[in-house]
């Protein structure tokens, strides 16, 4: 398939998919056609290969990592230990990053809270009796003071 439907089946834009293959996450082969400019030819590897690149983008991992495992894969050195590797250090990376969201989602709690409260720190309208306001700082959270 030429790249027009390659992208369609994929849902990455053409030059999403120009900018896979400079950077060697895709190797289409080259059907001849096209004079200077041969037509580059996806199979439907490519197309798994696209998906595949997709889920580990949306894991985190970078186009920078994908490529030194695809290069891995293409050498025959990709083993289960280097696979575990690789998946333990951004499994370790998604941990820190849901740590840190769930310090921010307790700011801005805490934040909301706070400015729910009338000028006597009482609780606000929105706020259930059992909960009083607190400011952030009664969260072990300290705002910038920028």
């Amino acid at each position: 398939m030429l790249i027009s439907e390659f992208a369609r089946k994929t849902g990455l834009t053409i030059d999403a998919v120009r900018f896979y293959v400079r950077r060697g996450l895709l190797t289409p082969e080259m059907n001849g056609k096209g004079g200077r400019n041969p037509y580059q030819v996806f199979t439907a590897e490519h197309v798994r290969a696209a998906k595949l690149i997709c889920t580990a983008q949306s894991l985190g991992l970078s186009l920078k990592d994908l490529a030194a495992i695809g290069k891995e894969r293409q050498a025959g050195r990709l083993t289960p230990e280097f696979s575990i590797a690789i998946l333990s250090a951004q499994l370790g990376k998604l941990e820190t990053r849901a740590t840190e969201l769930k310090t921010m989602t307790r700011y801005l709690r805490a934040k909301i809270d706070w400015i729910a409260g009338d000028e006597a720190g009482q609780p606000g309208r929105s706020q259930s009796k059992a909960r009083k306001a607190r400011k952030p700082s009664q969260y072990g959270i300290r705002p910038n003071s920028s």
